[in-house]
């Protein structure tokens, strides 16, 4: 009995430390990267260092079961801090296997009910950064400092996000921010879905969820209203004549409103 319950320790240990950051130590100064999320928005990770941020990186695939689990908690310590307008930065990095289209279907789906951080899929140049740090096993999620230096390789197991605020070094206190995309405060408040959120812009469908939307505007990303209707309905659609592009969605219900981005290709 000892030895099968030593060799399941040894296996569970194995398993465990494969999901870290192998190539780098804590102290270590990790190599720069660009990459450019499935918006199209690009982040550089030195950039975010000069500038005095933590970020947090979450290494993930989507049929990844554990990522899918944890997804949510990710986003909402991202929705909590700001949503990189703060202090830190939170970043998803795709294992290299997944689409833009793919990866946004991934955040739609297990994101919950906060603003999704920044996704980088195979097409956004997640691959090389993920063997940069050689992560093996998922979801791995570590913290990068100021300074460049890996803080944490290795942030696990969670239980909720008190784990990852259970990361800040002696110090560090960010302020808990509204979220805000071009001025557009997203409270969270309206629930609504927009679909398809990939498409060439015509008959988008939006629907409400037990709440009358009174305008939908969209926006690009300069913040320049480019759509406005005002409407009195829970289900509707409409469609676009613009660019190819990522765009924001804005719904104004009578008491409040929400965001949600969209692509036009």
């Amino acid at each position: 009995m000892k030895k099968i319950t030593s060799l399941l320790l040894i296996l569970l240990f194995s398993i465990v430390t494969l999901a870290q950051t192998n190539n780098y130590n804590v102290g270590d100064i990790v190599d720069d990267f660009t990459v450019t999320d499935v918006y199209g928005i690009e982040h550089n990770l030195y950039e975010y260092a000069d500038a005095g941020k933590h970020i947090y990186l979450d290494f993930f695939y989507d049929t990844c079961g554990p990522c899918q689990t944890w997804q949510s908690t990710f986003s909402e310590f991202y929705d909590k801090y700001g949503c990189n307008d703060g202090d830190l930065v939170m970043i998803s990095i795709n294992n290299g296997t997944d689409s833009d289209e793919e990866v946004l279907l991934y955040g739609e789906t297990y994101g919950g009910p906060f603003n999704l951080p920044p996704a980088v899929s195979a097409d956004g140049g997640s691959g090389s950064v993920n063997t940069n740090f050689g992560v093996s096993a998922f979801p791995t999620f570590c913290l990068i400092g100021p300074d460049r230096t890996l803080l944490n390789r290795d942030i696990w197991p969670l239980t909720d996000i008190t784990t990852f605020e259970a990361t800040f070094p002696n110090g560090l206190e960010p302020e808990i921010m509204e979220c805000t995309i071009l001025g557009v405060t997203d409270t969270q408040k309206v629930e609504f879905t927009v679909v398809p959120s990939i498409s060439n812009g015509q008959n988008i469908s939006l629907v409400m969820e037990n709440q009358v939307a009174k305008t939908i505007q969209v926006f690009d990303l300069t913040g320049r209203e480019v759509y406005s209707l005002n409407v009195n309905a829970n289900n509707m659609a409409f469609s676009l004549n613009v660019s190819s592009g990522t765009y924001l969605v804005k719904v104004t219900t009578e008491t409040s409103s929400a965001t949600k981005k969209i692509i036009i290709r």
